[in-house]
């Protein structure tokens, strides 16, 4: 099988369903930012972090494959059956974040990104994630978007912050917070 198949060339692409779009279409711009995203959770597993950590952000990575194929596929159009987020995997980000906070300072400060290299990867990660969310947003202005995509993509944004503070105090960092001038 070839990986190229020049169906693209002239600035469009298809959904799941057989809908051709071009390939600035927010629909694209969407799915396009999660896998972003994805490759930025890959670097961070590529760190030398805890195992737990890693497993965790492998699994999330199989979850943005799974919001990724649901944005790629036309709600009118698509028969073919995606898998799909499920309350479970919002509530295990949020678990996760629960245990991390329990050995976290208070948060009395804006943090700035930086302090070592895995958690700037790790704030780099929540941004694009935040830009993915507002896209889907977007999307789900004009067309169908699943409920759960735009949650899940908040909650993963909260736990990429949190992660990265984590990372911070497993580090023996100190965190970078932003003292306003005034």
């Amino acid at each position: 099988m070839k990986i190229y198949t020049k169906t693209g060339d002239k600035g469009q692409t298809s959904l799941i369903g057989g809908t051709r779009v071009p390939k600035y279409n927010i629909r694209i711009e969407a799915y396009g930012t999660v896998d972003e995203l994805n490759s930025f959770i890959g670097l961070i597993m590529c760190q030398n972090i805890d195992s737990a950590d890693q497993q965790l952000l492998k699994e999330i990575q199989d979850r943005l494959f799974t919001v990724g194929s649901s944005l790629a596929s036309d709600p009118e159009k698509s028969k073919m059956k995606i898998p799909d987020l499920k309350d479970s995997d919002i509530a295990l980000l949020e678990e996760k974040m629960d245990a991390m906070n329990t050995s976290l300072p208070e948060l009395k400060h804006f943090i700035l990104p930086g302090g070592n290299t895995v958690v700037s990867y790790c704030h780099i990660a929540r941004c694009v994630c935040r830009r993915a969310e507002r896209l889907v947003v977007e999307l789900g202005e004009n067309s169908f978007v699943d409920e759960r995509v735009t949650v899940y993509l908040n909650r993963l944004s909260d736990y990429l912050f949190v992660l990265a503070r984590k990372l911070t105090m497993d580090f023996d960092s100190e965190e970078n917070i932003w003292i306003p001038r005034v």
